[in-house]
């Protein structure tokens, strides 16, 4: 019962990081700091710009990815992987 317990703590530790950091990069950079960040230019775009359009989702899909190899570690770590 105990290990239950543990790796359901660090699973949602694991997604509570995963939030931050999403709503860091969508909000945070593609809306409040996206004054700032307009004074930058990537591939011919203001940065801001970038950031609402295009860096949320890339920064959403490498969460994706970040997340399933931590788990996948969780899993092992547990002994819960699947077969």
């Amino acid at each position: 019962m105990e290990g239950e317990t543990t790796y359901w703590q660090e699973n949602l530790r694991l997604i509570f990081i995963s939030l931050v950091i999403w709503f860091v990069v969508s909000f945070g950079l593609g809306i409040l700091l996206v004054e700032q960040l307009n004074e930058f230019r990537l591939g011919g775009y203001k940065l801001g710009f970038w950031f609402a359009q295009q860096g949320s989702i890339y920064a959403f899909v490498g969460l994706v990815f970040w997340y399933s190899a931590k788990m996948n570690k969780l899993d092992k770590k547990y002994k819960v992987e699947e077969s």
